[in-house]
């Protein structure tokens, strides 16, 4: 069965995604996406599936995977049961990771850790508990503190000494032929066009499907409606254009594709909860009580003060 392809969103002031998802949700099935991925599990047991290699995993399961690498983590759970917080991720950009190593020498540490992840690799349990304070603080997080979150975060997975490899030595991903398949080239279109207005009739015809056809596949495929899909990319486009400035909301609305005023507060009330503007009011919140806490740094890099020498060495090669 081939993957179906995941679309990241990664807003253009921002390097790197960070959220937290349930259970069940439409990105738990066998899927891949060009971004790295960290992931943490915070609920549940279950079977890990990344590559060719198929485990098992529980709380505090903490994995990185690499550009279009498959995976995927089935829960046991019993049917119709729903978890409000199955992981914690990271996603970010092999141009990100680029940028990163020609800029800091630092980064050449995480090179061999980087390459690794194109087979999958499994940390610790008290690794997952390093990270998840840094994963948690990110949701929220702003600005630079949101840089310094994700590079204490790297540095507990470099510094690991208890991780593994998980796919095979000879396992190859192969995303040309993933992209191939006629859903993963709708949701590709998508991603490009969101802002556009995107008609079911004409995706179906782009995917060779007849229009009944296409929507049951779509279904299938996201594990949503397509127009819930859209409209799901556009609420998130405007939730990272609340967060980053103060963009009217009205022009937030018709930036993202919505057409009129009252159809984007009903959508963005029916995804969130709550209205545009009550979302950036919390969102301000959160940011400032953020911005007083400390980054817990992995206990690695801490190192007692040298007797005589008035000074606090660092850990870091």
């Amino acid at each position: 069965m081939q993957p179906d392809l995941e679309v990241v969103s990664l807003h253009t002031d921002a390097s790197f995604a960070a959220w937290a998802h349930g259970y069940p949700y439409r990105t738990v099935r066998w899927h891949f996406h060009p971004e790295y991925e960290i992931h943490l599990v915070t609920a549940t047991h279950g079977r890990a599936f990344v590559g060719d290699h198929v485990g098992t995993f529980e709380p505090g399961n903490l994995i990185l995977t690499g550009p279009n690498l498959p995976h995927n983590w089935i829960s046991d759970v019993p049917p119709g049961s729903s978890i409000p917080e199955r992981g914690l991720i990271v996603q970010f950009g092999e141009p990100f990771v680029r940028r990163c190593l020609d800029t800091f020498p630092e980064m050449s540490y995480v090179a061999d850790l980087l390459k690794d992840a194109e087979m999958g690799v499994e940390f610790s349990a008290e690794d997952g508990a390093a990270a998840e304070p840094l994963l948690r603080e990110m949701l929220t997080a702003q600005g630079v503190r949101r840089l310094a979150l994700f590079f204490a975060l790297i540095d507990v997975l470099h510094r690991s000494t208890s991780k593994r490899i998980l796919s095979s030595r000879v396992y190859r991903s192969d995303p040309a032929t993933y992209m191939a398949q006629p859903l993963n080239i709708v949701l590709d279109y998508i991603a490009s066009n969101f802002r556009s207005d995107l008609r079911e009739a004409e995706m179906a015809e782009l995917s060779g499907y007849t229009l009944a056809a296409f929507s049951r596949a779509f279904r299938r495929h996201a594990g949503v409606s397509f127009v819930h899909y859209v409209n799901s990319m556009r609420i998130k486009r405007a939730c990272d254009m609340l967060i980053a400035d103060e963009t009217r909301i009205a022009e937030i609305c018709f930036h993202v594709g919505f057409n009129n005023l009252s159809n984007f507060n009903r959508q963005f009330l029916a995804h969130k909860g709550m209205a545009p503007r009550d979302f950036r009011r919390h969102h301000r919140v959160n940011a400032t009580l953020a911005e007083t806490a400390t980054i817990p740094m992995p206990s690695a890099v801490r190192e007692p003060r040298r007797r005589g020498t008035g000074e606090n060495r660092s850990a870091y090669p």
